[in-house]
């Protein structure tokens, strides 16, 4: 498997040496590092070449860096069921990026592309329809960024004397603020079988 994919990535690099900024290989799987400026037709390529034939689009996603210059690395799953194998590509996107869309080279980026800006707030340049797919349409912030609040910014209710839908800002009382970090299993009582024949034994040899 490993061969297969030196191979595979080698090609790749000689074909587009524009595009590939770099590739590894780990656990049997080959990720290539892209240009974001070279992005659509890279995917042209992989997608057309015959040696490579990704033609089926898997997945797109993103990981969020919160540290770094390139905050995101946006990610893409591809999968040439006439070859038999799957590659995965990488780029890194600044938080004021646009990332070229897939949607006329694969068009079922469609929606993965509008997961990712719902979920980031990535955008996708060309993207026919680029709006919230998973959130509500007033929602606050990126919920996958790593700087998102566990509790959200605001709070959905039905109000009945509104007779609505009706948007707070979330409240926490205190004690929903207090922990006291003891797993579980400190502190409390438990008498687990064969406990007590432990015990018995103790006593027997005192």
């Amino acid at each position: 498997m490993t061969e297969a994919l030196t191979e595979l990535a080698e090609h790749i690099e000689a074909k587009r040496p524009d595009s590939v900024v770099s590739w590894a290989i780990a656990h049997d799987e080959l990720t290539v590092t892209v240009a974001a400026t070279s992005l659509t037709s890279f995917v042209e390529f992989l997608k057309t070449d015959s040696t490579c034939r990704f033609s089926t689009l898997v997945d797109i996603t993103a990981i969020d860096y919160p540290a770094r210059e390139a905050r995101f690395d946006v990610v893409y799953h591809f999968l040439s069921m006439y070859q038999n194998q799957r590659i995965r590509l990488r780029l890194e996107a600044r938080e004021d990026d646009v990332v070229p869309s897939l949607t006329e080279v694969h068009p079922s980026a469609n929606w993965f592309e509008r997961e990712v800006f719902d979920m980031f707030g990535i955008l996708f340049s060309g993207h026919p329809d680029l709006r919230r797919i998973l959130t509500d349409y007033g929602f606050r912030g990126y919920p996958l960024r790593k700087d998102f609040p566990t509790t959200g910014y605001t709070e959905v209710r039905y109000d009945d004397e509104q007779k609505r839908v009706v948007y707070e800002p979330v409240k926490l009382v205190q004690e929903y603020r207090q922990f006291d970090f003891m797993s579980p299993w400190e502190g409390a009582e438990y008498i687990l079988p064969g406990d007590d024949k432990a015990d018995d034994k103790a006593e027997a040899k005192g």
